[in-house]
Formats: C-alpha cells, structure tokens, sequence
C-alpha cells in the first residue's frame, strides 16, 4: 500500500487519515495539522522523509501559479527545506487542472435550477484557474485579494487589472510572514464578518474555504460555495446560514473533500512519479498529471445544502 502524507500549518482539529483507491492501487492519505507551528511542520517532513510515498504541504502554498509561470512563496520554503528523498507537492497541479473547470462543472451540475452570474473570489492569486474559470463563463466578478489577504476595502473587477497587480502583490505576499495573509492553527475557527455588501452581492461564493468562512456575514441565504477542504462542520456551517450549495473542487471522501495537495499526493504516490516537480505551463509533470486527471474522471463534487 502506498503512503500519501499532507502536513499542514492549519489546525490539528480538521486531521483526518483514510484508505482509497487510485488507479487501481490502495493508498493511505493522511493530514496531519501543526496549529501554526512552522517549525514543528518542517521537523515532521524531516521525521518522514523517505519513510512515505509523497508529502503534500497543506495550509499554504509553496507558490502561486499565475498564467503558466510559478511563483514561489519565499516565507514558506522553511517547511520543506529537510526534504531530500520524498517527493512535495501543494496542490498546485489540481487547482490548475481542477479548478479551471469549475464554472463549467457547476452549470452542468445546477442543470438550470440556478442560474448564477456573480462571483465573490476571496483570493484569486492562489486559485488562478478559478478565477479564470468564472471570468471566461462571463461573470460579474470581485477578486477579492486585497481585501482578504490585505485588509484592504479595494474590490477588484477586471481580471486584468489584477494582472497588472500581481507584479506588486506577488514580491510583497512571498516575502510577508504568512500568517499575516492567511488565518493558520486556531485562528482558522475564528470567525471576524466583513464586506457583508460583496458577500451580499455575489451569487456565488468561490475560493479558500478558511477566507470565506471566517468573513462571511451570518446570512448567506441563497448562495452557492465553490470552495475545497471542507469537513462535516464546514458544510454545516454553510448550511446553518443558508448556502443552497456547496461545490468542493475534489470529491467528498470518507465524509469529507481533501485538499488539493493531498488528492495530488496520492496521485504521485500510486504513479510513482520520480521526476521533478514542476509547476510551470507544458512541464513534464504538468502533462501528465493532465492525463491521470482525465483517465480517473475527477470533477468537482456539488451538494445541495438548502433546496
């Protein structure tokens, strides 16, 4: 049996450990939370380097995938810098090949019950082919990178003026401590509502689970949640404040959806890829990770929560 390991810097609440089948082949995933411990996260990748088939690195991101180029996230190399045998992904892959249909696939899934046509991205820098997705099938969109990772109560409303921003936002997120952008350990359960008029406006909620339920106002009636890491009480959650849907961009398994980093472990983990990991458009890894995707059919996962 293979060995799929996501270590996290997100709490140690939402651990969980399963067995699935992949392409024929049993394999054990595995999250395993630090609670914002950074460094107690690069000592358990240094403990289980070589003794596991893949690690995934959950709770952030090595780096941005941004219109075929790889972005790396310099604040976080640390975690991984113990590595030398095993081979690291962050789900990087999966967001670019996942994601990137998840318009289409909530269309196709809503069947016409719902025609939604605005869309709340909470960050779109780290979920680049979501962004794309929405922005191609024609929505009214608000990339909300400065507001959440920022702080900042500046909307943005074309895509290409967040282009032009990613020259600036980039250098200034990969050199920032991450946990000033991004809620880690027990400051994920905090709940801080804000920008209830974006979150009011939108018909659909897209993006990093953590941003949208820490700033979501009470009230999300009617809304449908296209999001990914959820477990049993984040879909409560939405659905106790009347969120028609929730679409997970891997599919539910055991009760809950995995991360992108973990799903895209396992996938290394039961191919045995052995050769460089690497993010940019036309890689080698990239096109094959493209085939395995379309050989085992994985397609985001959508639920009704409100009828």
């Amino acid at each position: 049996m293979k060995r799929a390991v996501s270590i996290s810097i997100g709490s140690s609440k939402r651990n969980k450990s399963t067995q699935i089948n992949l392409l024929g082949v049993p394999v054990q995933i595995e999250r395993i939370g630090t609670d914002g411990d950074m460094e107690k996260a690069a000592e358990l990748f240094r403990e289980l380097d070589g003794k596991v088939d893949a690690f995934g690195v959950g709770g952030t991101d090595l780096g941005f995938c941004i219109d075929g180029k790889f972005h790396l996230l310099n604040s976080v190399q640390s975690l991984v810098r113990y590595v030398k045998k095993t081979p690291v992904v962050d789900g990087n892959g999966l967001k670019v090949w996942l994601e990137s249909t998840a318009a289409e696939v909530l269309s196709r899934k809503l069947n016409g019950a719902k025609n939604p046509s605005k869309v709340l991205l909470a960050s779109a820098v780290d979920r680049w082919g979501l962004a794309e997705s929405f922005t191609n099938a024609g929505y009214d969109c608000i990339y909300g990178d400065l507001m959440f990772a920022f702080g900042l109560p500046l909307p943005v409303r074309s895509i290409h003026t967040l282009r032009r921003l990613v020259s600036i936002l980039i250098p200034i997120a990969s050199n920032l401590p991450f946990e000033w952008l991004y809620p880690t350990g027990d400051t994920q359960d905090k709940r801080t509502p804000k920008w209830k008029e974006y979150f009011d406006w939108a018909d659909v909620l897209a993006g990093d689970c953590h941003y949208i339920n820490r700033y979501m106002p009470d009230s999300i009636s009617g809304k449908i949640v296209v999001t990914n890491t959820t477990t049993e009480n984040d879909r409560e959650a939405f659905q106790k404040a009347g969120a028609y849907a929730l679409m997970t961009t891997t599919p539910i398994l055991d009760g809950r959806s995995f991360g992108t980093n973990m799903m895209e472990a396992a996938l290394v983990a039961v191919t045995e890829w052995d050769k460089p990991i690497v993010y940019t458009q036309g890689s080698d890894y990239m096109l094959n990770l493209e085939k395995i995707i379309q050989s085992i059919n994985i397609e985001p996962d959508l639920q009704i929560l409100n009828p």
